[in-house]
């Protein structure tokens, strides 16, 4: 006897724990592939996901991440809330509860990772990926996982130059006299 989608115990089925759990082990794939060391709690009881520790020398950080998976599309944009549940009422996130949380919308494997504090007035959250929407409030979270990373201790040095197209172009024979470039650009003669 086979069983019918849809049921709670049926392994194809498209519901929202099934989606939360594919969620998570796509943040797990994505996480490891930035070496990030990644605990994950005991159980549902806390209110986030995972720990990410992201190395960095000489001090350590924890973040904890709560991951959001959706394929909620609703009026251009896909949508999903930043709460939980506390004695039967959706709660928002806050930084008491969580770091971080990290959205995958499904269906275009695209990830934001958002501080918590960004959530917490407006937790519902909606994402435009595919609109020139660049000023949207959550598109500068698309990608983010910088945000995670530890500051470089020395970051690299950025050098700006140009060319002046004024600069008078000189031309050096081979056999050049050694005192030639001071006469012709009008120099005392070095000794």
């Amino acid at each position: 006897m086979s069983k019918r989608p849809g049921r709670p115990d049926d392994p194809t089925s498209r519901g929202a724990k099934r989606t939360g759990e594919r969620s998570e082990a796509a943040f797990l794939y994505q996480a490891s592939q930035r070496c990030f060391g990644i605990s994950k709690p005991w159980g549902d009881s806390e209110r986030y996901d995972f720990i990410l520790d992201n190395r960095p020398k000489p001090e350590v950080r924890l973040f904890r991440m709560q991951v959001k998976g959706t394929e909620a599309f609703y009026k251009g944009a896909y949508e999903t809330q930043a709460v939980h549940l506390v004695g039967g009422v959706l709660t928002p996130y806050t930084k008491c509860d969580i770091d971080f949380i990290a959205v995958h919308i499904i269906p275009l494997k695209i990830w934001y990772i958002i501080p918590v504090e960004v959530c917490t007035p407006q937790p519902l959250l909606r994402f435009y990926p595919g609109r020139e929407a660049k000023g949207t409030r959550l598109e500068q979270y698309r990608e983010a996982w910088h945000l995670l990373d530890p500051p470089l201790p020395n970051p690299p040095l950025t050098i700006h130059a140009c060319i002046d197209s004024d600069y008078p172009e000189l031309d050096y024979p081979e056999e050049a006299d050694p005192g030639a470039y001071e006469r012709e650009m009008d120099l005392p003669e070095s000794q």
